[in-house]
């Protein structure tokens, strides 16, 4: 016959029991979050899939799993799930902290806010391309130029001085 479990033994081994359906729904909700982010990275498909090939280095786009499942946009954007397990977010990381961009329950709704991301950001790449490209065209001094407009420079400064030393010395 087992000796009878003391108050403190059966205690433990309801947290025990406790602990392991608290994880057993942790684990669930995790995936649930993560098929939802699968669901959204499917709806997402033709959006990159129409991103041009000089843009496509430019956004990193994929689910990584963890403590909180992310969808990742590009370096510094991401979708993940709200508190509440339902809500989509889309957030971006600024200089200045975090920023939510979007918040939908829809999956329609967070397709077009994500176009509507990655839209902006090649406009935006496009805009910086061009303004280098700019600046790289730029007519260039010649090397000849910039010698002769230092042995000019030179030479009237060492006149001035020749001067400036003859005239105090000479009175």
């Amino acid at each position: 016959m087992p000796p009878a479990a003391t108050p403190l033994k059966q205690a433990l081994h309801d947290a025990r029991i406790e602990a392991a359906e608290r994880s057993a729904v942790i684990i669930e909700l995790r995936d649930a979050e993560m098929a939802r982010l699968e669901i959204l990275n499917e709806a997402v498909d033709k959006v990159f899939k129409d991103i041009p090939a000089r843009h496509t280095d430019y956004f990193d786009r994929g689910v990584s799993g963890g403590v909180q499942p992310r969808l990742w946009i590009d370096a510094i954007t991401h979708v993940a799930m709200g508190a509440d397990k339902r809500t989509y977010r889309l957030l971006t990381d600024t200089a200045n902290g975090r920023r939510v961009l979007e918040e939908s329950t829809e999956v329609p709704a967070m397709r077009e806010a994500i176009t509507r991301y990655v839209a902006r950001r090649m406009v935006a790449r496009e805009q910086s391309l061009a303004t280098t490209e700019d600046l790289q065209e730029a007519p260039q001094k010649s090397g000849w130029k910039t010698f002769f407009a230092f042995l000019l420079g030179a030479i009237c400064g060492a006149a001035a001085l020749f001067a400036a030393v003859w005239f105090t010395t000479n009175p």
